[in-house]
């Protein structure tokens, strides 16, 4: 099987012309991506579940807004917890950006700053590293070579993340955000109307 560049750590930007309503205007983080297939959470998906209270301890630590969000239709009843470590350097090129001695218990670096969060590890022992955390219920997938056809077929735009868009504060937001910072005709993209026939 052919190897396939790893996009771990990227977004996903739904295109306008993405029908599924799963990911309508959906930014997505990928926090795996190989030759076996790609799991990510989406970003701008809050929901008016307080994380409080479906999970004893991590509410005060989860930033604002401090909902659950809806990571994608896979697994709906599943948490992940998805969280930034200020400070940390993005990895060089050929390091390994999944580990660090220097990261906290219950913390797996998936891509720079950025980590995935064991909601089994007692919060405290993670209050004081954590820069934002936030949780999702479920996940997105996608099996091997999916994404890479979806990608080809304009259903995404693939841009690079900044550890502050897990923490956005205004999620509703983020889907003009990230395509209005790109220094590309993506940028343009940013100002389509909300309704395509209004183009």
């Amino acid at each position: 099987m052919t190897e396939v560049s790893s996009l771990t750590g990227r977004l996903l930007v739904a295109t306008p012309v993405l029908a599924d309503p799963n990911f309508d205007r959906s930014v997505v983080l990928l926090l795996d991506h190989d030759d076996e297939g790609s799991l990510g959470v989406v970003l701008n998906r809050p929901t008016p579940v307080d994380v409080g209270d479906i999970l004893e301890g991590w509410g005060d630590l989860a930033g604002e807004p401090g909902v659950v969000f809806q990571g994608g239709p896979v697994s709906l009843d599943s948490a992940l917890g998805v969280g930034v470590i200020p400070g940390e350097e993005e990895p060089s090129e050929g390091s390994p950006s999944r580990t660090s001695s220097r990261d906290p218990l219950g913390f797996r670096r998936v891509h720079g700053a950025i980590g995935l969060v064991d909601l089994e590890t007692p919060p405290e022992l993670l209050a004081a590293a954590l820069g934002s955390l936030r949780i999702f219920a479920g996940y997105a997938g996608w099996g091997p070579g999916q994404l890479e056809r979806e990608v080809a077929d304009g259903a995404w735009y693939v841009v690079e993340s900044e550890p502050g868009d897990v923490s956005s504060p205004v999620p509703e937001r983020l889907w003009r955000a990230v395509l209005r910072r790109q220094r590309s005709e993506l940028a343009m993209v940013a100002t389509y109307a909300d309704d395509p026939s209004l183009n």
